[in-house]
């Protein structure tokens, strides 16, 4: 969305406490005035459709005892963290970064994990490459831009979001499809690490949800 500059009159008291508002928010002067100013003329900003994603998906996560979602109010990124099914239980975050305008990328989805076992970064990378793989053949036909992108570096798996080409998606259905894909992620990763499912299990479960129509982003 466009931004212009302009100039306002307004009170030295307005200001402070704009100002103090702006920084428990984590955000600058103009910033909150925008939100303010458009949240009291219903105009859907890209700071506010972000927000609202999040505070759907916090909601949708909440009651889930796998993952716990952490969500800042006026910022691009959330985050979430699971534990592994893996020996000593090491945690995983999934930081979700949705961006202000986008064409054919919504945001992407990284996954961080931190650990000096070399048997486990081996299965990690496995896993990751196994699920490139899979989305790579099976997923990527269906998403705007034909292609999703990839990066694995340091203790970091870093995946493009993109909505299906087929139709607009309202704040809600974003949200749902962003709460569904993290869930699945986490649960195929786990069983991957913990023996209980093959390779070709997990690209039979994921088939079978593009088969059910599940929106996967």
């Amino acid at each position: 969305m466009k931004k212009t500059l302009y100039s306002l009159m307004l009170s030295e008291d307005v200001v402070r406490r704009i100002d103090m508002l702006a920084h428990r928010q984590g955000t600058n002067r103009s910033n909150l005035v925008n939100q303010i100013l458009a949240e009291y003329a219903s105009v859907m900003t890209p700071e506010r459709r972000i927000n609202d994603i999040f505070s759907i998906i916090e909601q949708m996560l909440k009651p889930d005892r796998e993952i716990v979602p952490f969500f800042v109010p006026n910022q691009q990124t959330m985050s979430f963290k699971s534990s592994l099914e893996y020996k000593y239980r090491p945690t995983v975050k999934y930081e979700v970064e949705i961006y202000r305008s986008a064409e054919n990328e919504l945001g992407e989805l990284c996954v961080i994990y931190r650990t000096q076992s070399a048997a486990l970064i081996r299965a990690m990378t496995d896993f990751f490459k196994l699920w490139k793989r899979i989305e790579d053949s099976c997923l990527s036909p269906y998403v705007r831009g034909g292609r999703i992108r990839y990066a694995h570096y340091e203790g970091r798996f870093v995946r493009s979001i993109q909505l299906p080409r087929d139709r607009d998606y309202s704040n809600a259905d974003i949200a749902g499809a962003l709460s569904d894909y993290i869930k699945f992620f986490d649960t195929m990763m786990k069983g991957y690490l913990s023996g209980r499912y093959s390779p070709e299990e997990i690209e039979d479960f994921y088939v079978a949800r593009l088969n059910e129509g599940k929106m996967l982003v």
